[in-house]
């Protein structure tokens, strides 16, 4: 359950064979009764209507090298546009050299396509010619031919009954972590840095696999949970020529333990000239975060980048960009309270502060050394959702703002830095596509939204608005779509859609559309709450520690601030969320049994006790720290409160949330006595699965009744 970034924004996946899709919700073939359901009927002959009702002038360009064409599709054709001319011409194909390229290769030496499981890591990685290949395999690393042809072991004392492992990591390194690989040649191919993790003191979680088989499996997993002890981390370095092996000293010499510096090793990589090793370590409680660099001939390590947040914890993977020279480096911190971008070189020391904002920087664009300046999106204006172009030079000084804050921006740089394609919208203004110079003039618009068939089938926008958080005083946002045929003068079931994972956010300046749910005769709602991202690190704060608590709060005081609206039936609101959001649903129903009558909770964790130590006890704190924060934040507290309508749904084989949160959840609900509906998805992992009787629930919930 990592904290994704992109689930920032009206970006929910929810619900039953719902899915969330460019602000619109596609179900999968309805089950029997659905069909004959209030709304069915309006939902088959609208919902195909309004995904076509809009034409979105957003367009997505791929710059030629001299910047004085660039290439696009639009309508089904493609263009070239010549930006002296200012005019678009068809073309048959779009050439080669103008696609689309990301940066760099795909990382690790990994083949594209290739990619490992969520929370896992490629087994092989190829050195940099092409020729060698190292491998994980029966716990050990292996080193041989690219197509593993004559692999010798690099280390055997890996061993199931010792319960160390080279080459890997353990599956929360991957989901919490973002660590795709564990193993990483130097530029030159001379050496192969990989992790050694020791599990002996990490207790196994055991998962049935294949229940729909005649023979079952079981996958067993050393799972580290809240409170538990944490797998025992290394690096080491292997040395081609001298086949020699040399562990980095990742801890400075300081015995393995939750105040320690280098209790979690992440985020590793070479130097750009091989010279050093280069990762990320923090402590357990994750207040402290380094920059560490590794000498790979004596392990000896140093520090670049020290960052540090004792109020709650640090940003455990800061932006980091390197410089032509590959020596000097953008690195985005939040040491101020606000993400801000510094400039530092490798021998740790600081060149200049580039940007010392009271407002978020939202993410590097592109830098510009011969010009001496960085482009970057920041959060300022009224709307901290609204991301604007930034200048600043690469000394800190000339900081300009080259758009407009009354929209959202998304924008193209070209190569020679004299011109950006900007797309822009608001939550109620469709996107339009602008070419744009340097000093902000608009020299044309190339696509505009259309939105003629729209309006002719009398769709609403989605509205934005703002409440008052259960605190009395903090604003939040909120984003309300209408049902089909809306008329003021009824009342209508409210449906909030809820994440509210720390860091995310519900609203969003996107042009979005109604939906199915619409269809249905539902208003649905979303609410941010305290503790969402891009309002700086004191915002975020204010939901550490207290999980379950903070958001439920904000989102009963959303569905409040509706309660003057005299289309909304206060008597019908239900909740839908997936993951944490599951989490939210449940704890919204049972905390406030008198503003929600129903939810929809899909693979809810219910006690934050079963969940892993990396992410909970970056957001909670260490449990003995915090122990009545955990028990405010578990959801089994409430289950004697149950007063409305409940579906829980989970997958058997959910190895990111456990079966065992739904489980414990639905025993202490049959403990209190209370009714209640469940779905389980046989040998399904970790989502909302294919619920489609959770739309049924819903209906005959809130609609029915």
């Amino acid at each position: 359950m990592k904290n994704q970034a992109n689930f920032r924004g009206f970006c929910l996946r929810m619900t039953m064979g719902l899915v969330l899709l460019g602000g619109c919700l596609f179900m999968a073939n309805a089950q029997g009764r659905l069909k004959d359901m209030p709304g069915y009927a309006e939902y088959k002959k609208m919902i195909p209507l309004i995904r076509s009702a809009v034409k979105q002038g957003s367009l997505q360009v791929a710059w030629k090298a001299d910047s004085k064409t660039f290439e696009y599709t639009w309508d089904g054709k493609k263009y070239s546009y010549d930006v002296k001319k200012l005019k678009a011409s068809v073309l048959d194909s779009m050439s080669n050299d103008a696609k689309s390229v990301g940066p760099g290769g795909p990382v690790g030496g990994q083949q594209a396509g290739n990619e490992p499981k969520p929370g896992r890591q490629y087994t092989t990685a190829l050195s940099p010619d092409g020729t060698l290949k190292a491998m994980h395999k029966d716990r050990n690393l292996f080193l041989g031919n690219a197509d593993l042809s004559g692999m010798t072991a690099i280390t055997t004392d890996g061993t199931d009954q010792n319960r160390i492992k080279y080459g890997t990591a353990s599956w929360v390194y991957g989901e919490e972590l973002g660590q795709t690989t564990a193993m990483w040649w130097s530029p030159d191919g001379r050496k192969l840095a990989f992790y050694r993790f020791d599990e002996s003191q990490v207790a196994d979680y055991f998962l049935q696999y294949d229940q729909l088989l005649i023979q079952d499996s079981i996958e067993i997993e050393p799972y580290p949970k809240v409170g538990a002890n944490n797998p025992v981390v290394d690096i080491l370095v292997y040395d081609l020529k001298t086949k020699k092996i040399t562990k980095m000293d990742v801890r400075d010499g300081q015995p393995f333990s939750a105040d320690v510096i280098g209790h979690y090793i992440y985020g590793v990589e070479w130097a750009p000239d091989g010279s050093e090793l280069l990762f990320h370590r923090t402590n357990r409680r994750q207040k402290t975060m380094e920059l560490a660099a590794a000498d790979p001939e004596t392990g000896k390590c140093r520090v670049v980048v020290r960052e540090e947040w004792l109020p709650s914890f640090t940003w455990h993977s800061p932006g980091m960009q390197y410089l032509q020279d590959k020596k000097r480096f953008l690195w985005v911190s939040e040491r101020t309270g606000f993400s801000n971008i510094y400039l530092y070189d490798l021998s740790g020391r600081l060149l200049a502060t580039l940007t010392h904002h009271a407002f978020e920087v939202g993410g590097l664009v592109k830098v510009d050394e011969e010009g001496g300046f960085l482009y970057y999106m920041a959060r300022d204006g009224e709307n901290y959702m609204k991301l604007q172009l930034h200048k600043v030079g690469l000394d800190g000084k000339g900081d300009v703002r080259l758009t407009d804050p009354a929209y959202m921006h998304k924008v193209t740089v070209s190569p020679d830095n004299r011109y950006f394609v900007d797309v822009i919208q608001t939550h109620d203004i469709p996107p339009s596509t602008r070419l744009v110079d340097m000093k902000g003039k608009i020299l044309a618009v190339l696509a505009g939204s259309e939105m003629t068939r729209f309006n002719e089938l009398g769709l609403k926008k989605v509205e934005a608005f703002t409440f008052t958080a259960a605190d009395g005083k903090t604003r939040l946002h909120g984003a309300l779509r209408f049902p089909l045929n809306f008329d003021p003068s009824k009342k209508y079931p409210l449906l909030v859609m809820v994440y509210a994972g720390p860091g995310s956010y519900s609203s969003s300046e996107t042009f979005g559309l109604q939906n199915e749910l619409n269809a249905f005769g539902f208003l649905v709602a979303s609410f941010d709450s305290r503790g969402a991202g891009g309002q700086g690190k004191a915002f975020k704060d204010m939901r550490y520690g207290r999980f379950g608590i903070v958001e439920t709060d904000d989102q009963a005081e959303g569905v409040k601030s509706l309660y003057d609206r005299p289309y909304v039936n206060r008597e019908r609101v239900g909740i839908v969320g997936v993951s944490y959001g599951g989490t939210a649903a449940a704890t919204c129903l049972l905390r406030f049994p008198d503003v929600f009558q129903a939810a929809l909770s899909m693979s809810p964790v219910t006690d934050w006790r079963n969940y892993d130590s990396i992410y909970t006890e970056r957001y909670m704190g260490l449990i003995e720290d915090n122990r009545a924060g955990y028990d405010d934040a578990c959801v089994l507290t409430y289950a004697k409160n149950l007063e409305g309508r409940l579906m829980i749904y989970y997958g058997s084989s959910d190895n990111n949330v456990h079966p065992s949160n739904s489980l414990q959840l639905i025993a202490q609900l049959q403990k209190a006595g209370k009714s209640f509906e469940v779905q389980v998805g046989p040998d399904a992992g970790h989502g909302m699965g294919n619920n489609e009787r959770g739309m049924e629930f819903l209906i005959e919930s809130l609609v029915l009744r």
